[in-house]
């Protein structure tokens, strides 16, 4: 049986809210950032201070860690929920799903991308914000 070899990332660089990865056999990988606030967020200085393994890079100051797996994922880009949500972190998506009966741990996969709602079920979920705004809208203790 033939062991698959996995892929080693040698080199990283930022650029336009993106994480950039130059692997072991010449390929330039990236990922969003929106998946990752703390380096998002983080100084120059501090996305420089990683340290890597054979799994991954770690920022052990920013409590971050990007598995080399993940730059192979199929959508390195957030589209529809997971967009959503990852631009507006002040909403809480667990708040929404449960508004729904959607568990905790399906809403986090649908914002992480490792699980992708149906085109329904999108719109349900987008249904449902709407509907907390326009409550929000009609409450009457801003008057």
């Amino acid at each position: 049986m033939e062991e698959t070899q996995k892929m080693t990332i040698t080199k990283i660089w930022f650029a336009d809210d993106k994480i950039y990865g130059l692997t072991d056999d010449n390929r330039t990988l990236w990922q969003s950032l929106l998946y990752y606030k703390r380096l998002k967020n983080a100084s120059p200085e501090e996305r420089e201070n990683y340290e890597m393994d054979d799994e991954g890079i770690h920022w052990y100051d920013l409590d971050e860690d990007v598995s080399f797996e993940s730059f192979e994922y199929d959508d390195p880009e957030p589209k529809g929920i997971s967009l959503f949500f990852l631009s507006h972190p002040e909403i809480n998506a667990t708040a929404i799903g449960q508004r729904l009966g959607i568990s905790k741990n399906t809403m986090t996969q649908y914002i992480n991308g490792t699980a992708k709602p149906s085109k329904e079920r999108e719109k349900q979920i987008l249904n449902e914000v709407a509907n907390v705004g326009k409550e929000l809208t009609n409450t009457k203790c801003f008057n």
